[in-house]
């Protein structure tokens, strides 16, 4: 745990506004919902001076890694309290894991729950309908310009409730040198199954690896659903359509090309810690996975470094492409009263600003969910994201969307695995839900 007490600075906080400083200047997206009015800077100004007269102390949880990453966000609560020296930020980093069903016992209990937290994206929803969340509408922490995919988590019976922290979603995970060995235009991936298909053909019979692991978890088959345009449920029709036709035509694909040979067929044990040891490795010329991997892909010694990767959109079905979005939240506890919610949105505010969240894409190579921080950016790792962030897609964010996984997990399992109909084990994934999730949609 890491306690600030007011008005701390030092050499990590000069550090960083030197770092802030190299980022350059701002930018814009054409997927953004909010305007930028609360850019930070490293000079005094006058939301600076309107935060001596905030005065509060914060718990904050953060569910990040404490050795990789809480440090950066130390540092950035050393800048922060450069503005606001009376708002102290107590950091508790604590157990991903465990989080979630701590912070809805202390909610529900009305004692222990932390002022500020780092929410799962699918986590935010399910809060914000038990009375969990604190509203930020009219609040300093929306006067950021967010990405709208991933704001659009934040926001619940058309409610804003938290802003994003980080975000992420799946790509197409390429190695260049294989593609190459095959004969393939490493700057031309696939951008369809059916191109993949042919792709996997040209690295078995030149390069001699596999064409492509898919993991067999229900996530990772999304993208097969949303080429169909397909999804889980339909929030706004109150019906379960994860077996639709459109979706069993989805998994159909995804079952084809472990069928055929084009996708290695998953191992029943440890289905994704065997594609990341095969994809690094270089016997696996393809995979489908997010950028939480590529600084583990880059650090290992037998891929050949940030440069042999390439990551492209997910490939398209029929319908089109589509990838789901994920990361993190920073939301506020409603427990409070006004006078310390404003601290918390300033916090918050300053937090997933421009400068800071380039920052830590630059220290930690994490996707910003801030629009403007993309044009700051060095670090390459976040730049090979950006095209597939370009066809990331709102999952249903309703307060049940979080439960819908163990199901797919099953589904994916049955249909990779063991080879059983698409049609069966979506349609036993749809009782599930009716029965377990959400009792008052329809089935199909």
């Amino acid at each position: 745990m890491r306690r600030l007490k007011a008005g701390t600075t030092g050499v990590a906080a000069a550090a960083l506004a030197l770092a802030l400083a190299a980022c350059g200047g701002g930018g814009g997206s054409n997927e953004s919902s909010t305007s930028n009015n609360n850019e930070s800077t490293s000079e005094p100004s006058e939301s600076s001076e309107a935060g001596t007269d905030l005065e509060a102390e914060l718990v904050w949880w953060d569910t990040s890694d404490p050795t990789n990453e809480a440090p950066a966000y130390d540092e950035l609560i050393d800048k922060f309290n450069e503005e606001y020296p009376n708002v102290e930020i107590d950091h508790q980093v604590v157990p991903f894991d465990q989080t979630q069903n701590k912070f809805k016992t202390a909610a529900e209990s009305g004692s222990g729950a932390p002022d500020i937290l780092r929410a799962e994206v699918a986590w935010t929803p399910e809060f914000a309908s038990l009375g969990y969340l604190y509203n930020l509408e009219g609040t300093a922490a929306l006067d950021n310009n967010f990405l709208e995919t991933p704001l659009s988590s934040n926001v619940y019976d058309g409610k804003t409730y938290g802003v994003p922290q980080v975000t992420d979603t799946l790509g197409l995970m390429y190695n260049k040198a294989l593609f190459e060995k095959a004969g393939l235009d490493p700057e031309a991936p696939p951008t369809t199954w059916d191109e993949v298909r042919e792709a996997a053909k040209a690295l078995k019979s030149k390069a001699k690896v596999d064409g492509i692991y898919i993991n067999s978890g229900g996530y990772f088959l999304l993208p097969f659903l949303y080429g169909e345009g397909a999804d889980i449920v339909d929030p706004e029709a109150q019906e379960i359509t994860v077996n639709s036709p459109e979706a069993v035509a989805g998994i159909q694909t995804a079952q084809d090309l472990v069928k055929d040979g084009t996708a290695v067929k998953p191992v029943a044990n440890d289905p994704y810690g065997t594609m990341m040891t095969l994809f690094k490795e270089q016997k696996v010329g393809m995979i489908i996975n997010g950028p939480w991997e590529v600084a583990g892909i880059n650090d290992d010694p037998n891929f050949g470094g940030i440069e042999n990767l390439g990551v492209a959109p997910v490939p398209a079905g029929s319908a089109g492409q589509g990838a789901p979005v994920g990361g993190h939240n920073y939301v506020v506890y409603s427990g409070m009263d006004d006078e310390k919610a404003e601290a918390a949105a300033a916090f918050i505010a300053f937090m997933s600003s421009a400068e800071s969240e380039a920052f830590i894409a630059d220290e930690l190579g994490l996707l910003p969910g801030n629009a403007d921080s993309y044009d700051m950016v060095t670090n390459e790792r976040v730049a090979l994201w950006a095209d597939a962030m370009g066809v990331a897609k709102p999952r249903p964010w309703i307060p049940e969307g979080g439960q819908f996984f163990a199901a797919l997990d099953t589904m994916a399992t049955e249909v990779l695995i063991q080879g059983k109909p698409a049609q069966g084990s979506l349609d036993a994934a749809a009782e599930t839900y009716k029965s377990e999730v959400v009792p008052d949609y329809s089935l199909q």
